[in-house]
C-alpha cells in the first residue's frame, strides 16, 4: 500500500524565511516544530521538503553549496528526532544567469513536478497527503499534484481569487498546521480549523464574491 507524506516547503515554512539563504547557518528550524513532526512521522508518514531553489539560476550560490545546507538541515532536525525521507529542489527560473537554468519548468511551485517525481520515487499517494508551505503557490502546488494544503500564515498573502489556491486550512504558524494535520488523520490532537489571517476575515464579511475557505 502506498505511503502518505507531509510535503513541507523549506523558507517560511520549516526555517525562519531569509532572502536568498547561501550558508547552512542561515537554514535556523523554528523551535517548536519538532513534536509535531516527530508525531507525524511516528504515525508513518513521510516527510519531504518541496522548495524553489531559484538563487542557483541567479547566480547566488551553486548546487554544491545547496546540499551543503541541507545536509547541515538535515542533521538539524535529526537533533530533534525527525528524519526526513527527501529533499526535492527547483534551481530554474525564467531570469536566471545560468544559461542551462534559465527557463520555465514543470519544478518550479506551483507547478506540481517535484512532488510527483516524489510520489514516483517514494511510492506515495498524493491523495491522501498534505503540502505545507507559506505562501500561495505552495498551496496551489499541492493542489495541482491531488494534495491537501495548508498555508501558514505569515501575513504576506491575499485572499486567493482562484479555487486552485484556496487552502483547506489555514494555520498561524507551522506547528499549528502539523497539529491540523493531526485532528484530521485523528490521531488524538485537538487543534483550531477555523483560523483565518485577519485580513482575510475582513475581506471575506464585506465580499460576497470572494472565495470560502473551508473549514
Amino acid at each position: 500500500m502506498k505511503r502518505r507524506a507531509v510535503f513541507l516547503d523549506r523558507d517560511g515554512t520549516l526555517v525562519y524565511p531569509r532572502h536568498y539563504p547561501s550558508h547552512p547557518k542561515e537554514l535556523r528550524l523554528y523551535e517548536n516544530i519538532g513534536p509535531g513532526l516527530r508525531r507525524l512521522q511516528k504515525a508513518g508518514f513521510r516527510l519531504v521538503v518541496i522548495t524553489n531553489q531559484a538563487g542557483i539560476a541567479r547566480g547566488y550560490f551553486t548546487e554544491s553549496d545547496l546540499h551543503f545546507m541541507h545536509r547541515y538541515l538535515s542533521s538539524e532536525l535529526t537533533r530533534l528526532g525527525v528524519q526526513l525521507d527527501a529533499i526535492y529542489y527547483c534551481p530554474h527560473h525564467p531570469e536566471g544567469v545560468i544559461r542551462e537554468l534559465a527557463l520555465r519548468c514543470q519544478c518550479r511551485k506551483p507547478a506540481p513536478g517535484m512532488l510527483l517525481a516524489a510520489s514516483a520515487d517514494l511510492d506515495i499517494d498524493l491523495t491522501r497527503s498534505w503540502f505545507v508551505g507559506d505562501i500561495l503557490d505552495d498551496v496551489e502546488a499541492g493542489h495541482r499534484a491531488g494534495c491537501r494544503s495548508i498555508l501558514v500564515d505569515l501575513g504576506t498573502e491575499p485572499l486567493p481569487s482562484q479555487p486552485l489556491r484556496c487552502p483547506d486550512f489555514v494555520a498561524r504558524d507551522t506547528a499549528h498546521a502539523l497539529r491540523i494535520i493531526g485532528t484530521v488523520e485523528h490521531l488524538g490532537l485537538a487543534a483550531n480549523l477555523a483560523y483565518r489571517p485577519h485580513a482575510w476575515r475582513n475581506l471575506e464579511a464585506g465580499d460576497q464574491h470572494s472565495l470560502v475557505i473551508p473549514g
